[in-house]
């Protein structure tokens, strides 16, 4: 890790502001935009919390920063050139390199029209790792990736850059109304976001420059659509656009900005929402939640109430009513009515990790604004058995199901001929990790996840280191290094999962909570030295559906337990693909893994600890020990994570 140079912690706004003015400074902006620029409108709905600058937090030893490590190894392994090989022959240019294979250039994806998706994903990617580590070569790439899509603008005379083998006249033919293959507005969204990634985390003033002129090549071409007409173009995938041009309204004060941000908001989806109505049943679920990040991004442009009360309904439904255990939702990408609950669990195809991706960015986002404990507790667990689960820990590539069929295996994308969606946003997963452990107001802070970390709130004259082998042990503890005597409140989460936590300053006992889901608040003068541990209780429990009380998973804490079932029948290399849409088609041969049978209630009394850490066994129905051990340490082998109690469940007929 190399050591920081940013003077203080930023929060989100604070940053737009911050990185307008300094490019007005540097002369960065074109001349029409310095004056809107130097002074970025307020958010009509300030956030009450802020989040710290990832460059002032650093993670410690431990999974998150292992995986951290393969993620920013396999970023450096990508070549730039190969990911604008399409970029500069649709504008005239001669590419540098060839294409990358898959989604990327493979004509059997071509249909779907996601090409230069991954140059999008891997600008966002980049740009994090540049903030969370100071590594240069991040910015760097960021900064060539942005020049050559300058050039490419220079060159064809237009603000749009795509990768599409039609080039711009796919979405001319999209915003004509015709009929398309593919999802063009969603493709443009992961370059609008690497873009405005880049120049927020990474300072590139060249991907403000090529920002600005793509935001507004989106601005005339949008412009001659009747409502009605623009209504109709949002029934095909467009990703977060609304939520990116919310920040481009933040960050340059254009109004044309906000006011595409609410044409790009999808009203088919808003208004029922709105109206707390749920209607997502059979609705591809990670096409609905980029709208809904973008819907709160747009209550805080706006003030609408509507956009807020669409965002926290959406998340209070999936989350409540439509999650599995682990945290992921829906079966073949699409949500499904919770009454098939029993039809749908035991499938390949369930819990995209795109869609836990975008969930946790709805969850943050809306912590923010309302910092409820409910929100930190989703956040861990999806973050455990969802996003750290993603990532093989031995080559760092991702995946994009996790579904629950019996005696199935993770199964990951290859470095250079799968990137699917999932790939992408697997980038950036795994270089974000500190961006949600801390938040903070004027005095108060929030510790929301137990990671080996170190905070400097450069605010206080403050440094707080946390020391934790969590959730190999459930206590965390807390160290100020302060230059002065300071009054602080600190906030501790008192996780759902946790019957009782304790929290002892120094040495001595000085709060007791018996309210799992809630903080514990210390308010008094912290001094240098000043040690703060939390102790928490972890249990074994079941998780079920209200619908199908005979299909259980088994918890430990936030964890999800899953039975290690080995590789039987299994290759090496086997859980390494290509093609997505085979999924539950590759290693299809007949498995028969154990059942666990008894009562619902009596299982978590009958597990018992096994030979390591988070280890554990339970009687099968074959008087056999079942391995069980957390999801997110599960790979290279057969697992099952949910039971159909006293039955043997067949893997290759889900």
């Amino acid at each position: 890790m190399t050591n920081r140079t940013c003077c203080r912690a930023y929060s989100r706004r604070e940053m737009l502001t911050s990185v307008a003015v300094s490019a007005v400074a540097a002369g960065a902006l074109p001349s029409g935009m310095a004056q809107a620029a130097a002074a970025p409108p307020a958010a009509k709905v300030p956030v009450r919390l802020q989040a710290f600058d990832m460059a002032d937090v650093d993670l410690g030893e431990g999974p998150f920063l292992h995986a951290q490590r393969m993620t920013q190894a396999y970023l450096l392994r990508l070549q730039p050139d190969r990911m604008l090989h399409q970029f500069r022959v649709n504008a005239g240019l001669t590419p540098k390199a060839p294409a990358y294979g898959g989604w990327e250039s493979d004509p059997l994806w071509q249909d779907i029209h996601c090409q230069g998706h991954t140059l999008g994903h891997y600008m966002s990617a980049c740009a994090l790792a540049w903030r969370s580590t100071r590594d240069e070569r991040f910015r760097q790439r960021v900064d060539y990736m942005a020049a050559e899509l300058a050039e490419c603008q220079k060159v064809s005379g237009t603000g749009l850059v795509c990768a599409f083998p039609e080039g711009g006249a796919l979405l001319a033919a999209h915003l004509r109304g015709e009929k398309i293959t593919g999802v063009p507005w969603y493709t443009l969204h992961k370059i609008f976001a690497g873009l405005r990634d880049g120049t927020l985390l990474a300072q590139s003033a060249t991907s403000r420059e090529v920002l600005i002129r793509l935001a507004d090549w989106a601005v005339m071409a949008t412009r001659p659509l009747s409502d009605a007409q623009f209504e109709a173009m949002l029934d095909t995938e467009h990703g977060g656009m609304n939520e990116v041009l919310a920040d481009l309204y933040f960050m340059t004060g254009k109004e044309d900005y906000r006011l595409l941000a609410q044409r790009f908001s999808h009203k088919a989806i808003l208004k029922p929402l709105a109206a707390r109505r749920d209607q997502l049943d059979g609705l591809h679920a990670n096409t609905q939640i980029p709208k809904i990040v973008g819907f709160e991004r747009v209550y805080e442009a706006t003030g609408d109430g509507a956009y807020r009360d669409a965002a926290q309904f959406f998340w209070h439904t999936v989350v409540r009513n439509r999650s599995f255990a682990t945290g992921g939702h829906g079966d073949n990408e699409h949500f499904f009515p919770m009454q098939d609950f029993d039809r749908h669990v035991f499938s390949a195809k369930g819990s995209e990790t795109c869609g836990q991706h975008n969930m946790l960015k709805l969850t943050r986002a809306l912590f923010m604004q309302d910092p409820r404990a409910d929100y930190a507790d989703y956040y861990e667990r999806t973050l455990y058995n969802g996003i750290l689960a993603s990532q093989d820990p031995d080559s760092g590539m991702a995946t994009y199901f996790q579904g629950a069929r019996p005696g199935y295996m993770k199964l990951y994308h290859t470095p250079e001929d799968s990137f699917w969606c999932c790939t992408g946003t697997g980038m950036e997963n795994h270089v974000k990790y500190r961006d949600s452990i801390y938040f903070y107001d004027d005095r108060t802070l929030y510790v929301n996840l137990f990671i080996p970390s170190t905070l400097r709130w450069r605010a206080q004259d403050a440094v707080l280191t946390q020391t934790t082998s969590f959730p190999e042990s459930p206590v965390t503890n807390l160290r100020w290094t302060l230059k002065r005597p300071t009054e602080l409140t600190l906030k501790l989460r008192h996780p759902r999962w946790s019957r009782t936590a304790a929290v002892m300053v120094n040495g001595a006992e000085v709060a007791r909570s018996n309210t799992p889901g809630s903080y514990i608040h210390l308010a008094r003068q912290w001094r240098d030295e000043d040690r703060v541990e939390l102790r928490m209780i972890m249990e074994h429990a079941i998780e079920r559906a209200e619908s199908a009380p005979d299909i259980v998973a088994l918890t430990y804490g936030p964890l999800v337990l899953a039975g290690a079932l080995g590789r039987e029948g299994l290759a090496p290399g086997d859980d390494i693909i290509v093609n997505e849409r085979k999924y539950g088609s590759y290693n299809d041969t007949p498995f028969t893994p154990p059942a666990i049978a008894g009562k619902a209630e009596t299982i978590p009394q009958r597990i018992r600890p096994g030979d390591g850490p988070l280890e554990f066994t339970i009687t099968s129905t074959r008087q056999q020990p079942l391995r069980l051990i957390p999801y997110y340490r599960i790979a290279h082998e057969r697992y099952a994570t949910y039971w159909r109690l006293g039955q043997d469940l067949q893997s290759n007929i889900y």
